[in-house]
């Protein structure tokens, strides 16, 4: 069968403080007594938090929905008007009054995202403009590639998500895009904050977490620290599975007039149910009739690993406004799992034929650099804003061969019987390891023209090379190398200083490997995407984008059987075109909205047996909306009371590559209300009600059967107290 996933597949017994031996008072206390002398000091310039601050009618400060400038586009901080190029940023409030707590969660925010397949709950895997999945190197942290299996996490900021070809600047990609999650700086005035979070998922299910923020600057120096942690132990949502997960992420800063020097430090372990989700019935044209909570495999199917990522970037003023940005991170995730999986199922007799795996370790690492120089220029009169960069990238995975227990059909869909099934133990004398190693090393140079004070002209050009080494033990499945140009082009018509015209065309590309197949020396997919789009920016307060695409990769890999071997070629042509539309708002001083539109059309253009279906995972229709509304005070003054709500959803999705069952469609609402006590260290009280009418609905299939559905959460709360101190 043809592989075609488009690189392109409260309960009391477990509070903290039977692992800190510490509650949530004490932990506050805590703070408190150790922050007091800091507390004081510092209590007078609490208002000003940052740039992106509005004060309500002399009520708490507040953050903004809308960002009207970004610097992922064009690596100068410009307002999005400027940039020929679709520009979404999900802001720090966004984020806090959603109570996000996963990168597609936050992500429902922006138009034309959906859920690839996330292996179990292992990684993240974002689709954008029809194409994505998991390790295909679109989630940056703080501009460079990670290891990280979720860049999301307490240390996060905002999020930017650059829509179209982005090659120029960030490498190996697809036309779609790329998402950077922007991280927490220190700070050089006094701020901390402790919190506490009970999460409710109905069923006996329930979770706490605690944790801490702590920043300020070193007296006499030029020297700031920021230490954030944060420790969750909760039941998974579904009838068995837990979710033990800790992160420290300490950061130190140094900064004068001209420089910024950040050392940072992220290290997180977790433990995580692997679970596969349900099953479609194909027969009969619907799921199995099995509860939600339902799952299908075993108590023991979870991964145990640890990631980390030490990162230093360096923000340089040199002569003449000319600027310096060097950044390098290294990062790695290690992690053993286990597994059941579902391999059949006869919807006669209900029998669901499984199979026990185990991968004995999985090692990635992940080497990035980048030094960007930016400045101004006089071309021909007129004001250049241009880039010159390199980067590289080293990429290293190790793993243990998969090994297999046997097929086993002991459990039926009328009769859900655990324990009837081994697992398997990793046997190391058993193993070949299977490897991965990935070098690219790119120049690129970028020049935003200004004609006049209406037209700007981008162009851009970046040299990637590249070379792959890919295997299993002795025998190597992947050699090759090779390089490419990859050219971008824009043009920006600023109509009014409220709106704006733009179009945009670049070329992308991705090499071919394969860790366990003979792939060979397969030419590279090569991308390309063209786009047409309009933004409209009113004082700051509304900002939106409508943007029109087309985009095609070519080149993509497909297996097919030849006199009984399986043979990989690279005849396939795939294709995504729509429409999307995103928009934040500061609607009056008091409410504020974010929403967005999107269709998405996709189809294989050329296969040996996919040819005119669309792409898995892919939702023709996406929209989100949502609402926040600062009340006032209720009970004194400088209290607030902050509430809100909003809905997202997709249409139907196809399941497989043979689009031989469909996602259905789904709609899901969430609410959540926040009050603040304005004492001397100001106490928040949040509540987010998320799928507030328990829809059941599924996120996404792994993309090439039906036997592994992923399952939506059903109606869940989550309460989060928090304290703040200083600045914070």
């Amino acid at each position: 069968m043809n592989n075609y996933d488009l690189k392109l597949p409260f309960d009391s017994r477990r509070i903290i403080s039977r692992s800190f031996g510490l509650s949530p008072l004490y932990l506050a206390l805590f703070a408190s007594s150790a922050f007091a002398a800091n507390t004081e000091t510092s209590q007078n310039n609490r208002s000003e938090k940052s740039i992106d601050t509005v004060v309500v009618q002399g009520q708490q400060t507040k953050g903004h929905y809308t960002v009207p400038t970004s610097s992922v586009a064009t690596r100068n901080n410009v307002s999005v008007m400027d940039v020929p190029k679709a520009v979404t940023t999900v802001s720090s409030q966004v984020l806090q009054d959603q109570g996000s707590d996963s990168l597609i969660h936050a992500l429902t925010n922006v138009s034309g995202v959906t859920q690839a397949n996330n292996i179990g709950g292992k990684e993240d895997a974002i689709i954008r403009r029809g194409f994505g999945s998991t390790r295909d190197g679109s989630l940056l942290t703080d501009g460079l590639k990670t290891a990280l299996p979720h860049s999301f996490n307490v240390t996060t900021d905002k999020i930017e998500v650059l829509k179209g070809p982005s090659s120029t600047l960030y490498g190996v990609l697809d036309p779609s895009g790329m998402v950077n999650v922007v991280t927490k700086k220190p700070q050089t005035e006094f701020g901390a904050k402790v919190w506490s979070k009970l999460s409710a998922m109905g069923a006996g299910r329930y979770g706490q977490t605690y944790g801490m923020d702590i920043t300020d600057g070193i007296k006499d120096t030029n020297l700031s620290y920021r230490f954030i942690g944060e420790y969750e132990d909760s039941d998974y949502w579904r009838n068995f599975g837990t979710n033990r997960n800790w992160t420290v992420a300490p950061s130190l800063m140094w900064s004068d007039e001209s420089t910024e020097l950040v050392l940072s430090y992220l290290h997180q372990h977790y433990l995580i149910p692997y679970d596969r989700g349900t099953i479609y019935d194909t027969d009969n044209n619907k799921f199995v009739d099995v509860s939600r909570r339902t799952r299908l495999d075993e108590p023991f199917s979870k991964i145990e690993g640890d990631s980390d990522m030490a990162k230093i970037s360096l923000n340089q003023e040199l002569i003449n406004g000319w600027n310096l940005d060097a950044r390098y991170a290294y990062s790695q995730d290690d992690f053993k799992a286990d597994q059941v999986r579902t391999l059949g199922y006869n919807s006669e007799t209900g029998v669901i034929t499984r199979r026990a795996d185990t991968r004995g370790y999985y090692k990635r690492k992940i080497h990035a650099v980048r030094t960007d120089v930016t400045g101004t220029v006089d071309t021909f009169s007129k004001r250049s804003d241009v880039l010159f960069g390199l980067s590289y990238d080293n990429e290293k995975t190790r793993r243990a061969k998969l090994q297999k227990g046997s097929k086993n059909t002991s459990m039926t869909i009328d009769d859900i019987e655990y324990g009837n099934i081994d697992q398997v133990d990793y046997d190391s004398s058993k193993n070949k390891e299977e490897y991965e190693t990935i070098n690219t090393a790119s120049i690129y140079a970028q020049d935003q023209l200004h004609l006049n004070d209406e037209w700007i002209v981008v162009g851009g050009l970046r040299y990637q090379y590249f070379d792959i080494k890919a295997g299993r033990g002795d025998t190597e499945n992947t050699k090759t190398d090779g390089d490419a140009l990859l050219p971008n082009a824009g043009l920006v018509w600023k109509v009014s200083p409220m709106i704006s015209l733009y179009t945009n065309v670049g070329k992308t590309f991705r090499p071919n490997s394969s860790m366990t197949s003979a792939y060979g020396n397969l030419d590279p997919e090569q991308g390309i995407s063209y786009e047409l789009g309009s933004k409209f920016d009113v004082n700051e307060r509304f900002n939106a984008t409508l943007a029109a695409y087309y985009a095609r990769k070519k080149n993509v890999a497909y297996s097919e059987t030849v006199d009984g071997e399986k043979v990989y070629k690279t005849a396939g042509l795939v294709r995504a075109q729509g429409i999307e539309f995103d928009m934040t708002a500061q609607v009056t001083d008091r409410l504020q909205a974010i929403g967005s539109y999107a269709f998405t059309d996709t189809k294989v253009l050329e296969d040996p047996s996919y040819e005119g279906k669309a792409l898995p995972n892919v939702a023709k229709h996406t929209a989100s909306i949502f609402l926040s509304y600062d009340q006032g005070n209720l009970f004194q003054d400088n209290d607030n009371l902050r509430y809100g709500g909003g809905v997202h959803g997709a249409s139907k999705r196809a399941g497989d590559n043979d689009n031989s069952f469909y996602l259905p469609e789904y709609a899901i609402a969430d609410l959540f209300a926040a009050y603040t006590f304005e004492t001397s260290n100001p106490i928040k009280v949040q509540l987010n009600l998320n799928n507030i009418f328990d829809k059941t609905y599924y996120t996404s299939s792994i993309g090439n059967s039906a036997y592994s559905v992923a399952v939506g959460q059903p109606f869940n709360a989550i309460l989060n107290v928090s304290m703040a101190f200083g600045a914070m």
